[in-house]
């Protein structure tokens, strides 16, 4: 069974959606849509994102990084192979653009695609009042100071050790996936995707000694405020957001879910680099 999600407000998303389904219900592949997604073509269904994810063996998500990003977070629990559709162009975590659609049929029928697990990370933000709020990251857990102008002072350990203590705009605590997101434009390097590791990096930080820090994906960051009367947010892949004060703490570690990704053996995680970032070769 075939799950199709698809990010209802890109102009050309039903287009697509009726080309892949055209190609599905001709080569009788048994499929169920999402609730949103059905409607785009004048279709009914009464599934969300889980029901949609709990029932199929695959999962097509059309849209973006930024939607596979929404959907990972609607799975608390199963996520099935996610083969991503870009309605645009190539992105980091979709497989396929929109022209591709006869590839990406003949890839899901054949099964003609590997999985990539990427991790995920878990966070759980601990308040000095006693209540606990668990949060799950594909990408990365940014900690920043919102909308103040004033830098803010963030206290970070690994493994009960202390690092530093940061005076910046904020931190990035990112996965491999989400190298190459937010924590790339703030000056991190880029990890491969089976390289068992997280990197933290500071946004604009005062100290010019303050770099970006690789550690093991085995390790557990805690992070906290470092002055008093600071109120920093914490936020999971952009989603969600919470106020983070002196004497709260936040724990990341390695999930113990993963979301597999499907790729084409054709598009391995370097072409994709080199063509999203427009690497060349040179002739020197």
């Amino acid at each position: 069974m075939i799950g199709v999600i698809a990010h209802s407000e890109k102009p050309a998303a039903a287009t697509v959606l009726r080309e892949l389904l055209g190609k599905f219900r001709g080569d009788d592949i048994p499929h169920v849509l999402e609730r949103h997604t059905a409607a785009l073509i004048g279709e009914s269904s009464t599934l969300d994102e889980a029901d949609v994810a709990g029932a199929c063996d695959l999962l097509v998500v059309m849209g973006g990084d930024g939607t596979i990003l929404r959907v990972a977070q609607k799975l608390p629990d199963r996520i099935p192979p996610v083969f991503g559709i870009n309605i645009g162009t190539l992105g980091f975590l979709t497989c396929l653009g929109s022209n591709e659609i006869p590839r990406a049929v003949e890839s899901i029928v054949a099964k003609d695609y590997r999985i990539s697990h990427r991790s995920l990370i878990e966070a759980v933000l601990r308040k000095d009042s006693g209540e606990t709020e668990t949060l799950f990251a594909l990408n990365d857990v940014v900690v920043s100071r919102g909308e103040r102008s004033q830098l803010v002072q963030i206290r970070v350990a690994i493994d009960g050790i202390p690092l530093t203590n940061y005076n910046a705009d904020g931190l990035v605590v990112a996965t491999p996936t989400g190298s190459t997101a937010y924590s790339l434009s703030a000056g991190g390097p880029i990890l491969m995707p089976d390289s068992g590791s997280f990197v933290i990096t500071p946004i604009c930080p005062h100290v010019l000694t303050n770099r970006s820090v690789v550690i093991s994906d085995q390790s557990v960051v805690e992070v906290g405020v470092a002055k008093e009367g600071q109120t920093v947010f914490v936020s999971a892949d952009s989603q969600r957001w919470s106020a983070m004060t002196l004497g709260d703490s936040l724990s990341l570690k390695k999930s113990s879910r993963s979301l597999p990704l499907a790729m084409l053996p054709e598009r391995p995680f370097s072409e994709v680099l080199r063509q999203k970032l427009k690497w060349s070769g040179t002739n020197i």
